[in-house]
């Protein structure tokens, strides 16, 4: 359920390297996931901030910041912007657009101090999350701007944990609780409920590669089957993901391993470097953590 509507987005996804792909932002900024048609059109004369909050604003950000390449050094990657930012946003709203990248690069660096819930599977601990989320969102924002950038994302959340609080009744009957379950997701906007359909579809993607990674299939069996039932374009995708994923969770048991042994805070810092970039830096304690309650889980 998590999965399908993310409501861990924010310490996970928000945490992790950019996604949103590089290149030049038309007049009209794109349509961001889980938004509703985009609600301005950006002129060329058009100078005032209220015409940059457009539901595609934060990919928009996402894909300067991407366009900047990894840095450490906040302050350095903020010059970097004012380089860049007349290539991603009309001239009469670039002045705007980087004092509101230079935030976005603040509250990014701030996200990634952010703990995750205590219990992902508890809708009042994610709840309590999101509320601190919230919190930090609006200390980089204003309430215009958090609607322009996490509106969308906060519908499907709030969803989700309606979704939550709706299995754990157990006096209701399999009928009652299907129908509260259509009952919200009535409530969400007709993008949302698109962008949901699609979000289940990536959840079963990702059940099935749990279940191969718990089976041990190999590679050419993997392609195989998702080729058969997603297409040979997505099966390759899936594939470069897996991949990725072994990486990623390999460089990470290798950082905790040196911890486990008492490599000081010099060495630990280097090898943070080393293995990982100033992005993925950012969610390494979030991940740990995971991991952490995980494995108490399982025992």
């Amino acid at each position: 359920m998590l999965a399908g509507a993310g409501a861990l987005w924010w310490w996970l996804a928000d945490s992790s390297p950019v996604q949103a792909p590089p290149g030049t932002m038309p007049a009209t900024l794109p349509r961001a996931a889980g938004s509703g048609p985009v609600a301005a059109t950006v002129g060329a004369g058009e100078s005032s901030p209220q015409a940059l909050l457009t539901p595609g604003l934060r990919d928009a950000l996402e894909a300067l910041l991407h366009a900047a390449g990894p840095t450490s050094d906040p302050q350095a990657l903020k010059e970097t912007l004012a380089a860049l930012v007349a290539q991603h946003f009309p001239p009469a709203l670039a002045h705007s657009a980087l004092a509101l990248a230079r935030r976005y690069v603040d509250y990014r660096v701030a996200l990634g101090q952010l703990k995750p819930p205590s219990d992902p599977l508890d809708p009042d601990a994610l709840r309590a999350a999101m509320a601190q989320l919230r919190t930090l969102q609006l200390q980089h924002f204003s309430a215009e701007e958090y609607d322009a950038l996490f509106g969308a994302q906060l519908q499907l959340d709030q969803y989700t944990l309606a979704r939550m609080d709706i299995e754990r009744q157990p006096h209701l009957s399999t009928a009652q609780r299907q129908q509260a379950l259509a009952e919200a997701e009535a409530l969400l906007p007709p993008t949302a409920r698109a962008d949901r359909a699609a979000a289940i579809a990536h959840m079963d993607a990702a059940r099935q590669t749990a279940a191969f990674d718990a089976q041990g299939i190999d590679d050419a069996t993997r392609l195989a089957q998702r080729s058969a039932l997603y297409g040979t374009e997505a099966a390759e995708r899936m594939a470069r993901l897996d991949h990725e994923e072994r990486d990623w969770h390999a460089r990470l048991e290798q950082y905790r391993q040196a911890q486990a042994q008492g490599l000081d805070d010099g060495g630990l810092q280097q090898l943070r470097g080393k293995l990982f970039t100033p992005q993925e830096q950012l969610r390494i304690d979030a991940a740990l953590a995971l991991r952490a309650q995980q494995g108490q889980a399982a025992r």
